[in-house]
């Protein structure tokens, strides 16, 4: 059955820019979850555009001010926005306010009559490095619920998607999610469009067992590499999309990439 949107913008942060899903041959180098969704809305519809104005490290009113207005110029039918999760990230974040700014931008969205899509948090319980904000993202996903009812927003469940606790969905980052991780998202959001789709649930092999010497290794090397990175950039201002620029600026017709194994 063919959906009836023609015209996909999908805005955000590296959740949406797709980091963590390594596809060199693709701008910005990955693919994420929003192209495996176009590339589906565009298997029943031949005509259907594809924009992502997403950029990695952006803050929920970066995202506003920059990429909004870019958005409704491309004369969207169907919007995805996620963000606030950066900013839920930084110390002393308040959810509640957080959730005011986002309802803001969701009112400009809508404003054409596009079919806005959000984003409620996964259970972040189970990871290292963002368990501690996990009550942040509870009370954050409450209030993005009760916004979403009250603009007929359509959320894309990710608290609900229990796969995500899996760290094999997970990039080696422990921050941004795997090719696995996008993948499974991209289903619940097709699944929350009411969109039939060809996706189906990867089962990978078991991750052997550590021994708590391995584990402890591992930490080393991931703070090493990834985390010691990332608190020096929050420590002197700078962001990992300092020097990035949106992947698929315009409106334009959807490549499908080959299934993954």
């Amino acid at each position: 059955m063919q959906h009836p949107w023609t015209r996909y913008v999908a805005i955000g942060d590296s959740f949406t820019e797709g980091v963590g899903d390594d596809e060199a041959s693709l701008p910005n180098g990955v693919r994420g979850w929003a192209d495996r969704v176009a590339e589906e809305l565009a298997r029943t519809n031949h005509d259907m555009a594809y924009a992502n104005l997403a950029i990695r490290g952006r803050l929920l009113d970066q995202i506003a001010s920059e990429q909004i207005d870019a958005a409704l110029a491309l004369q969207p039918d169907l919007i995805s926005i996620s963000a606030g999760g950066n900013d839920l990230l930084r110390p002393g974040a308040d959810p509640d306010r957080v959730a005011g700014r986002l309802e803001r931008a969701i009112e400009r969205l809508s404003v054409d009559g596009a079919t806005v899509v959000l984003f409620n948090g996964p259970d972040i319980g189970m990871t290292p490095v963002l368990r501690s904000i996990r009550g942040r993202v509870a009370i954050y996903n409450c209030n993005l619920a009760a916004l979403a009812r009250r603009h007929d927003a359509i959320v894309a469940d990710m608290w609900a998607a229990t796969e995500l606790q899996d760290a094999r969905m997970w990039a080696p980052d422990r921050l941004h999610f795997s090719p696995l991780g996008h993948h499974r998202i991209a289903m619940v959001v097709l699944d929350a469009l009411g969109v039939e789709h060809d996706l189906h649930p990867q089962h990978p092999e078991p991750m052997p067992q550590r021994t708590w010497r391995q584990a402890a290794s591992d930490d080393i090397l991931w703070a090493r590499e990834y985390f010691g990175p990332w608190v020096v950039r929050r420590l002197t201002g700078r962001s990992s999309g300092d020097a990035i620029h949106a992947k698929r600026p315009l409106a334009e017709p959807v490549l499908r990439q080959p299934d993954e194994a």
